[in-house]
């Protein structure tokens, strides 16, 4: 009702990250799919509503896609400009995320990197139209949504 912000996150994704040139990252590539049934905040009702037509028609569309088109890094240390492909309910559109380099560790034997992905999209551009009015006039819910993923990359 556009009074506090709803948070939420799905709990079924896989995703691979390629790259030829070690920890640069710059020729990344990224392929991440989402399954949008495993769509959870906590309420179950409004986690139900979010799977039916009215907003992802999970049944339908059973998952969520973003592929890298390309990673740029900025002039701030470890930022990095993540563009690429993002297609919920069969719409792609191109986005443009900010991808933060945490740093990198070696592990028992792994390398491994850590990212924060940030950026918003409009949900209309997806055709996630749902949105009644209050009896007061206000939006139900707003048209953009706020992206935070955080990654932790394992080299294979």
């Amino acid at each position: 009702m556009l009074i506090a912000t709803v948070t939420g996150l799905f709990t079924k994704f896989k995703g691979t990250v390629e790259s030829t040139n070690g920890a640069n990252f710059e020729d990344s590539r990224a392929e991440i799919s989402i399954e949008t049934n495993s769509v959870y905040t906590n309420e179950t009702y409004r986690d139900d509503h979010l799977r039916s037509p009215e907003f992802f028609d999970a049944e339908k569309f059973p998952n969520i896609t973003f592929s890298s088109t390309s990673l740029i890094k900025t002039k701030n240390e470890n930022h990095f400009l993540l563009s690429g492909n993002l297609t919920i309910k069969g719409i792609t559109k191109e986005v443009k995320l900010t991808a933060i380099y945490g740093g990198s560790v070696e592990d028992n034997g792994q390398l491994k990197a850590g990212f924060e992905v940030t950026g918003t999209i409009s949900r209309k551009a997806f055709d996630l139209t749902y949105n009644p009015l209050m009896e007061a006039g206000g939006m139900v819910v707003s048209e953009n949504v706020d992206i935070l993923a955080n990654i932790e990359l394992v080299k294979a």
